[in-house]
């Protein structure tokens, strides 16, 4: 049976069971309370929708008869609650909706959500249940094994074949990756795959890791100065592969899409060129498009393929080794947390917290990072669902001061203590909306705001004393502000959680 978990916030119930589901593949329920409940939980049912995340998300309904029924309308909040479409607040993120109307229905429902959630592309999907649904006697038993089985896909030969045709003639090929590679099988299959040919890997904004860092072709973050000189481009399931404002691919190039959904239907606007669309499970479509391609004759292009991802990785090491001072960098911070969770096999959550480019990360499993959805909030409890799913692992979350906040930190510490779930909590805390700041000098470089003394909305000054609040749910706290301090105290925090299995979080003070 379900082990049901009571959550004091339902933003927190969503992160967690997202979080869940990226270890362990499994969907999860979560239940909330009516329309408020359910607007609650809408940013993380946006957040599952972006990431492909399976979901059987249920709220209740306030009833609809007024008297006369077991169940019927008993309170003020009944009528306050009444909507005239409550679905309507997830219908567009969700894969499916429905109101349950009889008791019997039950099972053939619950069947059919699951089965629907679990289809590719995955996604979350939305039941509301009728109080006075829910009062009435449950029906028989039934057998409780489904009998929908969810829809899979797989790779059509012939696109594969066109793809592998494409790519294994091109001169400079580039694969652009962003949710992952589809697993562990996926990243070894596409380590090998692109070591093999000597083709650089692009991780644009990935949520995901789909390559080692260290890897001799991971050509870093920003695909933009490979993209302008590329003959062929696989996009391996990026809804956002470029930015089309900034850069595109020259007008020979051709580009592959594959991926669960390579076309990301349920977004109006995406017009990024496609000249092969190959369908199916990531992992799936490289093992078959790396069979296609087979081993190459000797490739001219892989010392200076080479030679251009290691300074890449040059500069980025630099970057962050420039940054120890006080208050130090993201880039250096990020730099000591990979180093701790290299030695302890961690998993990384997130959330404009520590920057991937600085980080030296080698499995599939070792990072995720907030989905480009944007709903905030989301590493805590994203981070606290994993924990859930691997009692004895070190998770680790690093999360911007507002991402902290609006993360309901309260609710969050309170899951965290009373499930027994301590992981190691990063605050990244430089005062301010840094991405606001970035996205305003990206349009306006040179307007009023970039030459204000102190910009204008972006100001998250004073901010709390995070490590207080911390304490305030007996969990150990400390605060670093010189970088020269920041391993050692990464070090003792680790311990706290491993051996005390208390939560710790770290306060780190940024420029």
């Amino acid at each position: 049976m379900p082990q049901p978990l009571v959550m004091p916030h339902e933003h927190a119930a969503m992160g967690m069971a997202h979080g869940y589901t990226l270890a362990t593949g499994k969907p999860q329920a979560v239940m909330v309370h009516t329309n408020v409940g359910l607007a609650n939980a809408a940013i993380g049912a946006l957040n599952a929708a972006y990431d492909q995340i399976p979901m059987i998300l249920c709220s209740g309904r306030t009833p609809a008869t007024e008297s006369g029924r077991l169940g019927s309308r008993s309170n003020p909040i009944n009528w306050g609650q009444e909507m005239r479409d409550q679905a309507a607040l997830v219908r567009e993120v969700v894969k499916w909706d429905y109101e349950l109307r009889f008791p019997e229905q039950v099972y053939d429902v619950v069947d059919r959500a699951w089965a629907i959630a679990m289809s590719q592309p995955r996604g979350p999907v939305y039941l509301s249940l009728p109080r006075e649904v829910l009062s009435a006697p449950c029906p028989p038993p039934l057998q409780p094994a489904p009998t929908l089985v969810p829809v899979q896909i797989g790779p059509v030969h012939k696109d594969v074949a066109r793809a592998a045709e494409i790519l294994t003639a091109a001169e400079r090929p580039l694969f652009i990756v962003q949710r992952g590679a589809g697993g562990a099988v996926g990243f070894a299959t596409l380590a090998g795959l692109v070591e093999r040919w000597s083709i650089p890997v692009a991780q644009f904004w990935p949520l995901q890791l789909a390559i080692a860092s260290d890897h001799a072709m991971n050509a870093g973050y920003d695909p933009a100065p490979w993209l302008v000189e590329a003959d062929a481009v696989l996009v391996i399931n990026a809804l956002t592969p470029w930015a089309p404002s900034q850069v595109s691919p020259p007008d020979d190039c051709k580009v592959i899409h594959i991926g669960p959904d390579p076309l990301f239907t349920r977004y109006p606007i995406r017009g990024f060129r496609a000249d092969v669309t190959v369908a199916g499970e990531v992992a799936a479509v490289l093992a078959a498009l790396d069979a296609e391609m087979g081993t190459p004759g000797e490739l001219t292009r892989r010392a200076h393929v080479a030679g251009r991802c290691a300074e890449i990785r040059s500069a980025a090491e630099a970057e962050a080794a420039a940054g120890r001072g006080a208050p130090m960098t993201k880039a250096w911070a990020a730099q000591c947390v990979s180093d701790l969770l290299a030695e302890h096999d961690g998993v990384l959550f997130t959330e404009l917290g520590c920057p991937t480019a600085n980080m030296t990360l080698r499995h599939a499993e070792a990072f995720y990072q907030e989905p480009h959805s944007g709903g905030l909030g989301w590493g805590f409890p994203a981070a606290l669902g994993r924990r859930l799913a691997e009692p004895g692992r070190l998770v680790v979350a690093t999360v911007g001061d507002g991402s902290y906040i609006f993360a309901n930190p309260t609710a969050c510490h309170q899951i965290a203590e009373a499930l027994d779930l301590p992981i190691l909590l990063v605050v990244l805390n430089n005062a301010a909306w840094d991405a606001v700041r970035r996205a305003t000098l990206e349009i306006f470089p040179d307007g009023h705001a970039a030459r204000a003394n102190a910009m204008p909305l972006t100001s998250l000054a004073p901010t709390p004393d995070f490590a207080k609040l911390a304490e305030a749910h007996r969990a150990w706290s400390q605060t670093v502000e010189a970088g020269r301090e920041l391993p050692a105290a990464l070090a003792h925090a680790a311990q706290v959680v491993l051996k005390e299995r208390r939560l710790a979080l770290l306060e780190v003070r940024v420029s």
